[in-house]
């Protein structure tokens, strides 16, 4: 998209906005997503006159919820914070979903916020009494890890440093800042400074207490079945590395949890799968940012919702994660209270290595332990290569349905993009994704929404894009329909800022998780299970998100039904995405899971 032309002279801001522009600039934030809003009509200007439009250059999002979800995408791939904009209160009601699943998801999205001017004698009649509260920020304070709303301009610059450096403090999450249309729009009096943002960087990662990581050590040397389960840890690439090493120094299988991309499915050790029987079996159990480790540990009835240990009650527990560092009490993410024999707080990539350097000075030359972790590590090995084969054939036979699965979803998807280098942006056909394809790098899968808000998928695939179009990488989006019915409109902001990005319909024609639960309800109560389609189906017209695509400009392809048709479609999308360097959809009409 074109630059605009600067009409202010560079390091003469003339506005209080031209200062927030400013800070985004010295703070090297490329992109600031929004749905224009007259309360931040300042800095709008700010960014595309005095600004230049570069750095940030503006994101045009349709709706409040798609530009911070779009920001969410963007950070988890790039690793460095955007800035999405909100419109006073109505935005930020529209954007509350979105924040609440960078929340979860513990990413550092700078959401930028205003209101009507504060001095009520410059309020205009009606819509600035409407668009005003004292304080917005009360509205998420109890989702994001700081909220401010700075009364002076000379307070500005101090402020939105705080912000970008609480947000950047692990364990990281969103903030929150609100400017007063005023302090924006007003000329500057009296020369505002901007300091050195080096001096005020994030501080160091924390590293575990000596103690409790030698502790840790003696358990995991001296375990005869132990278990590794990984969640967020992935959110840095180092940790997954320091994992590898030490799954392989003791030969642990790895249970990934999938909120990020953990451990290579290529590993011998990996065990995502088929871990129910080596949680069983385990001796000790090392948990690595696992936010629902209480989950992780047991099985649940989803109809009765009764839970129970999948574990031995002798089973000794690690947990190296900084959870306990950010908990609210407005909402629960901090998850069910579990019994833990080793409670670590540090930040996991820092851990890892020292954790792997004690566990290799203990096991020294001991000959046995040697013995007993090749025999361990060769019984793992071959149990992985069991699952994956079992997978492959049922894939394979699957394909011979008349209609679609999420299996073959997956394996005709891999064979059109294996020779590409791919991000898997959102979503994975029920998981066969990750059991069918090479997930070799930490970079190729972002994970989930955090919150399990409806609406995320397109949008954080369409940052997430944003953030690779220069990078040479395929980033692929296997997108959920009533995700997309949610926010469509984001399709237009790819097709407007030429966001290469290969979208491919899981399209169940039905909101599948309620009708789910509503045939599990029937079956309990022993009513009738085919009512559960009602109120969830969405077949009645159904939606053709081809056409859907192509009226907001984005390449749109199907319904595919048949299987022969899968692959075609899928190839002549790759096509458009690679040659093109735009956004296509293939809109799938497949089996429910």
């Amino acid at each position: 998209m074109a630059k605009a032309e600067s009409r202010v002279e560079k390091g003469r801001p003339e506005y209080g906005s031209d200062v927030i522009v400013d800070l985004m600039k010295v703070l090297d934030i490329e992109y600031a997503a929004f749905n224009p809003g007259a309360t931040f009509r300042g800095i709008h200007d700010s960014i595309v006159n005095y600004g230049g439009n570069y750095r940030p250059e503006v994101i045009f999002c349709c709706h409040e919820e798609i530009s911070v979800a779009l920001a969410h995408g963007y950070v988890k791939a790039k690793g460095k914070p955007m800035v999405a904009i909100v419109h006073n209160i109505v935005g930020l009601q529209h954007a509350t979903m979105a924040i609440f699943n960078a929340w979860c998801d513990r990413v550092p999205v700078i959401v930028l916020g205003a209101t009507g001017p504060m001095n009520t004698t410059r309020r205009r009649p009606r819509i600035d009494w409407l668009h005003t509260a004292l304080v917005q920020g009360i509205q998420v304070r109890d989702y994001v890890k700081w909220d401010d709303q700075p009364f002076s301009l000379v307070g500005v610059p101090e402020s939105f440093i705080r912000g970008y450096r609480i947000a950047t403090t692990e364990p990281m999450a969103p903030v929150y800042i609100c400017y007063d249309a005023d302090l924006q729009e007003d000329a500057i009096q009296g020369a505002v400074e901007i300091p050195d943002v080096s001096r005020f960087a994030p501080p160091a990662s924390v590293q575990a207490n000596p103690e409790a990581l030698r502790r840790a050590a003696q358990l995991l040397v001296g375990a005869r079945s132990p278990l590794a389960i990984a969640d967020y840890l992935g959110r840095k690439a180092e940790a997954v590395a320091s994992l590898v090493e030490l799954a392989e120094l003791l030969a642990i299988p790895v249970i990934d949890k999938g909120s990020r991309f953990n451990f290579p499915n290529t590993h011998p050790m990996d065990v995502a799968d088929g871990g129910r029987e080596l949680l069983e079996q385990a001796d000790v159990i090392l948990a690595l940012d696992v936010p629902d480790l209480y989950g992780a540990l047991t099985t649940v009835n989803r109809t009765t919702r009764v839970s129970e240990y999948a574990i031995s009650p002798a089973a000794k527990i690690i947990h190296i994660s900084l959870n306990d560092m950010l908990v609210r009490s407005w909402a629960a993410d901090y998850q069910c209270l579990q019994a833990v024999d080793v409670p670590i707080s540090a930040d996991t990539s820092v851990a890892l290595p020292e954790l792997v350097r004690l566990c290799r000075q203990m096991i020294g030359g001991d000959a046995k332990k040697k013995t007993d972790i090749e025999a361990r590590f060769s019984e793992i090995k071959a149990r992985r290569e069991g699952l994956r084969a079992r997978w492959v054939r049922e894939a394979r036979e699957k394909a011979g349905r008349k209609e679609i699965s999420t299996a073959f979803l997956a394996q005709e998807l891999w064979e059109v993009i294996k020779r590409e280098d791919w991000v898997l942006v959102n979503g994975s056909s029920n998981g066969w994704a990750r059991r069918l394809w090479d997930w070799s790098r930490p970079y190729q899968y972002l994970g989930g929404s955090g919150g399990a808000g409806v609406g995320y998928g397109m949008s954080a695939s369409i940052g997430a894009a944003l953030a690779y179009r220069e990078s040479g990488k395929l980033c692929v989006d296997i997108q959920a329909d009533g995700d997309l019915l949610m926010t469509s409109s984001a399709l237009w902001t790819a097709a407007h800022h030429k966001i290469p990005l290969l979208a491919v319909m899981h399209n169940n024609q039905s909101f599948y998780n309620s009708e789910e639960h509503g045939i599990e309800i029937a079956k309990f109560r022993r009513r009738q299970v085919e009512n559960a389609g009602i109120g969830t189906h969405v077949d009645h017209p159904p939606v053709d998100f081809a056409k859907m695509a192509e009226s907001f400009g984005v390449y749109g392809a199907g319904p595919i039904r048949r299987p022969e048709e899968l692959r075609p479609a899928l190839e002549q999308a790759l096509k458009v995405v690679k040659e093109k360097r735009l956004p296509a959809l293939v809109d799938v009409v497949s089996e429910p899971r």
